[in-house]
C-alpha cells in the first residue's frame, strides 16, 4: 500500500510539471522553470523508491501511461487543447493498458 500512495504522488507531482510548463515560457521564467525541473526530479525520486517493491515494468507502465493520460484530460479541461474521438479512444487503450500490466504483472507489494 505504501508503495501505491507513493507512485500516486509520483504521478501527481509529474502532471502538475508537465500542465505548469507553458508558464516556463521555454525555460526564459526562472521560477517555473525551477518548479518544473523540481518537480520531474521528485517525480522520478519517488518513482526510484516505488522500484524497490514494484516490478519496474509495471511501476513505470502505470507512472507513464496514467500520467500521459491525466495531462490530455487537464489539457482539454483547463488548457484550451481539442479533444477528438480518435484521441479520447487512444486514451482509454493506454487505461486498458495499465489495467492490464497491472492484472498480468502484480503490481501490489
Amino acid at each position: 500500500m505504501y508503495a501505491v500512495l507513493l507512485l500516486l504522488s509520483a504521478i501527481a507531482i509529474e502532471v502538475g510539471a508537465t500542465a505548469s510548463l507553458s508558464r516556463t515560457r521555454g525555460f526564459h521564467d526562472p521560477v517555473w522553470s525551477v518548479a518544473v525541473v523540481a518537480g520531474y526530479a521528485v517525480s522520478i525520486w519517488l518513482l526510484s523508491v516505488v522500484v524497490k517493491t514494484v516490478p519496474v515494468s509495471v511501476a513505470y507502465a502505470v507512472w507513464s501511461g496514467v500520467g500521459t493520460a491525466a495531462v490530455a484530460v487537464i489539457g482539454y479541461l483547463w488548457l484550451g487543447e481539442s479533444m477528438s474521438w480518435a484521441k479520447a479512444l487512444s486514451l482509454a487503450l493506454i487505461v486498458v493498458g495499465v489495467v492490464g500490466l497491472n492484472v498480468a504483472g502484480g503490481a501490489h507489494a
